[in-house]
């Protein structure tokens, strides 16, 4: 499989979707430059049959074309997301994924932030039963989603904890254990 290909694939949809946004909230232009970089490493959290060894050190890129950073409104806010893609790697020959999607960063403090992101990733791991231990997928292609809570260091660095689920939501087929991770994530700001 070809993930570079696939990541381009999403990022083309976040993209073409990201205009539509653009052409609804009547934002400016987009500026498609990177704002964030986060660099992380987290552990699977799913159940002893389900649990993936290892851990898994991601690398995420953010982008905000449409102007979610000057959004003066919780209304604006929510139709000006952000948008992100990354890659997570499994350390221990398990499920490694590329990501692509949307987010939601709300300052809850000067210092404390909350962050929300749904979209879509590929991944590499099982699809069905094959008498080894750890998720049975049941397709390539899978939501993904996550939550962070988030403490602004100083202006350029931030450290987080996240927690992030990938699955099909019973769209593709009976197997659908899902991938659940927990970690830490640094992000440098631009």
């Amino acid at each position: 499989m070809n993930y570079a290909r696939a990541l381009t694939g999403s990022l083309a949809s976040s993209i073409l979707i990201s205009s539509t946004f653009t052409a609804i909230s009547g934002a400016s232009a987009a500026d498609w430059s990177l704002k964030e970089v986060r660099l992380g490493v987290a552990g699977s959290i799913q159940t002893k049959g389900l649990f993936e060894p290892g851990f898994f050190p991601s690398v995420a890129l953010y982008f905000d074309p449409l102007d979610s950073a000057n959004a003066a409104t919780w209304q604006q806010k929510i139709i000006r997301p952000q948008v992100h893609a990354g890659i997570s790697v499994s350390t221990s020959g398990e499920a490694s994924q590329i990501y692509a999607g949307f987010n939601w960063k709300t300052d809850i403090t000067e210092k404390f932030f909350v962050d929300a992101g749904f979209g879509g990733t590929i991944h590499n791991g099982d699809l069905y039963e094959d008498g080894t231990e750890g998720p049975k997928l049941g397709c390539r292609v899978l939501f993904h989603e996550y939550a962070a809570a988030g403490f602004h260091i100083n202006e350029k660095w931030d450290v987080l904890a996240t927690i992030d689920h990938s699955s099909h939501a019973q769209l593709c087929d009976d197997q659908n254990s899902g991938i659940s991770h927990a970690g830490v994530a640094f992000a440098y700001k631009f």
